[in-house]
């Protein structure tokens, strides 16, 4: 797998525990970004994984959701760990 797909996989497994969080707390998109000072529509797009966002963004967003920002990342990821 190449690290460019490795990095989307990642974004996108990301996204879906976001919502799955999100969901969890019943909120929608303007909600969450009312809370965390984050454009919904980036939310929308961290969510489908076509953002990447910076440890600011990772903060605000576990603000929001009120969680610790590690259950943001609580989620199964496989790397390939051949390094040649």
């Amino acid at each position: 797998m190449s690290s460019e797909t490795e990095k989307d996989n990642f974004k996108i497994l990301f996204g879906k525990n976001l919502k799955r969080i999100r969901d969890s707390k019943s909120l929608i998109f303007r909600q969450l970004a009312t809370r965390c000072n984050i454009d919904y529509s980036d939310i929308s797009k961290i969510e489908k994984g076509k953002r990447n966002i910076q440890l600011s963004s990772l903060l605000e967003l576990s603000k929001g959701l009120n969680v610790h920002p590690k259950e943001l990342f609580s989620f199964e990821v496989e790397f390939d760990y051949d390094m040649e």
